[in-house]
């Protein structure tokens, strides 16, 4: 039969290991929040930059409002030989990305 100071260690214990594993969590939560807000800014980035190259390509857009850009994107992007370029420039950065792996 355990002893009530064998007892009171033992509380002692888990409630010592129950702060350790309180503190790996929060850290876990930390790291994950990180890579989550590095995720987010590299996507701002990306969608920056690409806006900022759509606008030098075709300073006209910049006339457009929001709802009108959306509209004429997806029109653009619905033209066969429009898919059929992504397509290609799709394909073409697979292939350069498998030669990279090899």
């Amino acid at each position: 039969m355990p002893t009530t100071e064998k007892l009171k260690q033992e509380i002692a214990d888990a409630e010592k290991k129950l702060a350790q594993e309180r503190s790996r969590l929060q850290r876990l939560q930390n790291r994950k929040s990180y890579y989550e807000k590095g995720d987010r800014k590299k996507r701002a980035h990306r969608l920056i930059t690409r806006g900022a190259a759509v606008e030098s390509i075709a300073p006209l857009v910049k006339a457009l409002s929001e709802t009108e850009f959306y509209a004429f994107t997806e029109k653009v992007f619905t033209l066969p030989e429009v898919r059929a370029l992504l397509m290609e420039a799709v394909n073409t950065h697979n292939q350069e990305s498998q030669k990279g792996k090899g």
